[in-house]
């Protein structure tokens, strides 16, 4: 079939094929046109009329935020569909090559030990000084193919469809000079009929040999780095839910992800919004599983490790589809965004196939290198490029095919599961209440919060509407002294980084904003980053945490009241054990090592941890009290 296409495809027409539900395969063809910004994708034609259109978004894309990257120019490229139809999965496997692909030249680009080192520098040198609390390091697999670039990804996309199981699309796009194949097991966001869902996907289990088993899995479940692993994911996408979404986000889960040689654990996120799809995007690039967090800064890591461009790598496929009739006011378009991971790319005859690990706080080196392999062969067998795990076969070969069995429908996986909600803010987990938020004990007050680039503001935000407030968010350099002044109250929030570096831009400007509310008398409350500052200026030591609290749930005492909190710091203030008071400031801390939680004064409150993640179980009350203290001292 070299140089031939199925489904009467003309073999120089740019196409696009589609597994979506398992049972069938879409074909998309169309024209292709780069276009430089999100805003710029053509979902209307020149007589306005809604166009459907499949883009591939490279990851340089973010400096659509202001953020880092290599930029390697890799276009925002997108097939305008001129036709769109779909046959059944049995017709499209008929039509699909099966001769194999042979590789030549196959091998990481970063040896295993230098890719450990790596993970060893970030968790020193990063994670180690606050720079933030997970961050993801990709390596590349490569190979020569001399196949037709065509040829290989239709072979490709055959054996994903027969090989891999368990993925949200299984995909080939095809455009001039650039083949995509892959079957991604996560939607980055979905926008359908004004409901947004975004689906964060962590911590990998890779089958053993012969397959995976309730036994194995549970060792897995029961793993401490990875359930945090996952929580901490789910905070970093609920940033960016709470910044699109009226109503902030609710989670559902957990569930697990079940493919042919791996197992994640995962959340669902929905939440309603008005904004264009195209915005929606936008405030979502990129997901912290394949970035890290906090987002602006893990984008900064990134540039500083990777030595290469990302190209389409953690980017996503974004399938814009005009809706029939939309509601009013509603975007005419409905969203199905993939993230582009577990994906080949084939240019100018080089296979490139690349995957990350989640580095932690504990993570180890040796076993983040056994994940980058483990997702790399997870591609390259189902695509036949290594060998595969097959399911043995039965002796009477008319017997109808057993479903393979679902790690999920053990008992005790189940009850594994659904434990880990007991630890999490039941404020995420159900439906919030607008009625009860209209009528919020702080209604009728203003609150400015300042972004110190760490977007759990947008939560801490969602979280004070809910308790009343009118609520703005400045980021740190463009926050205004009248803004500053005139706020009923001033929420400082948490940042990345270093509170005692004498030679930073953003804690100059942190450091501002907290004098600027305490000499007035003004209420404050400060959070995280802001708490360390606020104690500094109060005459409290800072330090380096021995070990870093990222991602770590503590239950702490708040000024007579215990609290299940999350943290993620690296530095904190510290007095000496039993310390109470210093001044006229109250002083929550622990009794044995003085690592303080929380600050109290005329006017002023502060939390070390973050009462808007979802590891805070106690967050919503202990916000409330701090925010009811800080106003009622008022000067």
């Amino acid at each position: 079939m070299t140089g031939s296409a199925p489904f009467g495809l003309d073999p120089h027409t740019p196409f696009a094929l589609l597994c979506r539900d398992g049972a069938t395969v879409e074909v998309l063809t169309g024209d292709v046109v780069d276009v430089p910004l999100l805003a710029d994708i053509p979902l209307t034609d020149a007589a306005g009329a809604p166009r459907e259109v499949l883009a591939l978004v490279p990851f340089r894309q973010v400096v659509e935020r202001g953020f880092d990257c290599h930029d390697d120019g890799a276009p925002l490229r997108c097939l305008v569909v001129d036709e769109h139809r779909a046959l059944p999965l049995e017709d499209a496997l008929a039509q699909l090559p099966t001769a194999p692909v042979p590789l030549a030249g196959a091998g990481f680009d970063l040896p295993d030990e230098e890719y450990a080192e790596i993970v060893r520098r970030v968790i020193a040198d990063e994670i180690g000084r606050g720079e933030g609390a997970n961050f993801v390091i990709r390596r590349d697999f490569t190979a020569s193919v001399d196949t037709d670039a065509q040829t290989a990804g239709l072979t490709w996309f055959r054996a994903l469809l027969e090989h891999e199981r368990g993925a949200y699309w299984t995909f080939l796009i095809v455009t001039p000079g650039h083949v995509a194949v892959g079957a991604s097991p996560e939607a980055h966001v979905c926008a359908n009929d004004g409901v947004v869902t975004m689906n964060p996907i962590s911590g990998t289990f890779r089958h053993p040999h012969g397959g995976a088993t309730a036994a194995a899995l549970t060792e897995f479940l029961e793993s401490t780095k990875e359930t945090e692993e996952l929580f901490m994911v789910v905070d970093e996408e609920l940033k960016m839910m709470s910044a699109v979404c009226s109503d902030g986000g609710r989670i559902t889960g957990p569930h697990l992800k079940e493919m042919s040689r791996l197992t994640h654990t995962e959340y669902v996120l929905r939440g309603r919004s008005r904004l264009d799809p195209r915005d929606i995007l936008r405030e979502t690039m990129f997901a912290p599983t394949v970035t890290g967090s906090p987002m602006q800064n893990a984008c900064t890591v990134i540039t500083r490790y990777e030595r290469a461009p990302r190209g389409y790598y953690s980017g996503v496929a974004a399938l814009f589809t005009p809706r029939t009739a939309p509601a009013d006011g509603e975007p005419s378009h409905d969203l199905d965004a993939p993230i582009l991971i577990r994906t080949a790319y084939l240019q100018d005859g080089r296979l490139r196939v690349p995957v990350g690990a989640t580095l932690v706080r504990h993570s180890d080196p040796y076993g983040e290198v056994g994940e980058t392999h483990g997702k790399a062969a997870g591609v390259l067998g189902a695509i036949g490029a290594v060998e595969r795990d097959e399911v043995a076969s039965v002796d009477d070969e008319d017997a109808p095919a057993a479903r393979p069995r679902r790690l999920a429908d053990d008992p005790g996986i189940a009850h594994l599961l659904a434990s880990r909600n007991a630890r999490l803010a039941p404020f995420w987990l159900n439906p919030q209440d607008a009625v009860a938020a209209a009528a919020g004990p702080f209604t009728g007050r203003s609150a400015l919060v300042v972004d110190a680039e760490d977007r759990f503001t947008t939560m801490l935000a969602h979280q004070l509407r809910h308790l009343g407030f009118a609520v703005a968010i400045a980021p740190w350099h463009e926050v205004a002294g009248d803004a500053l002044r005139d706020a009923d109250l001033v929420v400082s929030g948490p940042g990345p980084g270093d509170p005692r570096d004498p030679d930073s831009a953003r804690m100059i400007r942190m450091r501002e904003v907290v004098g600027a509310r305490l000499e007035a008398g003004t209420p404050l409350l400060a959070v995280c980053l802001s708490h360390q500052i606020l104690a500094d200026r109060l005459g409290i030591a800072l330090a380096p945490l021995a070990a870093p609290h990222q991602g770590l749930q503590k239950h702490v005492d708040v000024f007579g009241e215990r609290a299940w909190i999350g943290f993620y710091n690296t530095f904190t203030a510290r007095v000496h054990a039993g310390t109470v008071r210093v001044g006229e400031t109250e002083v929550a801390a622990d009794p044995i090592s003085g690592d303080v939680y929380a600050l109290r004064g005329p006017g002023y409150a502060s939390i070390q941890g973050h009462l808007e993640s979802i590891l805070s179980r106690d967050g919503l009350h202990t916000l409330e009290r701090l925010v009811g203290h800080a106003l009622a001292g008022a000067r």
